[in-house]
């Protein structure tokens, strides 16, 4: 007798995937998070393929992950997808020492960074026409009243 199966934490419409030791600090890291939060899919994955940050080509790698993930595990339709949540986290910390003068050392920290990446597939909703108003409605007649008028 095993022991039994994890709950899923997320929900049936979401997937997500992880980049762990990724080399840049985890706030340089969060500017590129934070442009494709909350972006289509696809939309998402062609600003990193063309964006100017180093770090650009990580988040995409583990944005098609995440995409990948929804397809191949879950049976979302890759169309409807929405970054959900793009969140970065701290990873290790590398410790160097500088040499400074008169024998003396200064600490370099070289940070890892991981970012999360969790999709959400959204359907479009269709958006319910409103009623029109008492001067809509109003005008409209005129018109109507207008080009009656006209035809006789």
């Amino acid at each position: 007798m095993g022991k039994p199966k994890h709950p899923r934490v997320l929900a049936n419409n979401e997937a997500k995937a992880i980049a762990t030791n990724i080399r840049i600090s985890p706030q340089k890291l969060n500017l590129v998070a934070e442009m494709i939060r909350g972006k289509k899919a696809q939309a998402a994955i062609a600003d990193l393929e063309f964006s100017r940050k180093r770090v650009a080509e990580h988040v995409r790698k583990c944005l098609i992950s995440a995409v990948a993930n929804a397809e191949n595990n879950h049976g979302l339709d890759v169309d409807d997808l929405v970054v959900a949540e793009a969140y970065v986290g701290k990873n290790m910390v590398l410790k160097r020492f500088h040499a400074r003068g008169r024998g003396k050392a200064s600490s370099v920290m070289r940070p890892f960074a991981q970012i999360t990446v969790v999709v959400r597939q959204v359907e479009d909703v269709a958006v319910p026409k409103k009623k029109p108003g008492k001067r809509a409605v109003a005008l409209a007649a005129a018109k109507e009243a207008a080009a009656a008028k006209e035809a006789v």
